[in-house]
């Protein structure tokens, strides 16, 4: 048995600014989106190929947005996708200065 003492701690629920990206809150929008992109293809049991004949997008597209290789795209791109695939997306806000955000995971 290893007695090394293990530290918990406890993430903000944004992967991206638990590691200090500068753009955490898009990143994390961005991996939502694709996430339920795939969960489409996925469920509808479509290539990338299928994907593309039924959407018009490149399935290379499908293919990015399937290995998490999301740099291409920008939030409104991957709405339409969604779109294009006859589902709709549906957006709630919650805005809190920046302070507030710092204190709440800093007490966590």
């Amino acid at each position: 048995m290893n007695s090394e003492t293990i530290e918990i701690v406890r993430g903000s629920g944004n992967v991206f600014r638990d590691l200090g990206h500068a753009s955490a809150d898009v990143e994390q929008l961005k991996a939502i989106l694709a996430a339920e992109i795939i969960g489409l293809l996925d469920r509808r049991q479509l290539t990338v190929r299928a994907a593309h004949a039924q959407t018009g997008i490149a399935a290379a597209d499908f293919s990015r947005i399937r290995n998490a290789d999301l740099a291409r795209f920008t939030l409104d791109r991957l709405v339409s996708i969604i779109n294009r695939l006859g589902s709709r997306v549906e957006v709630q806000v919650q805005v809190q200065a920046f302070d507030q955000v710092s204190e709440a995971h800093a007490g966590a």
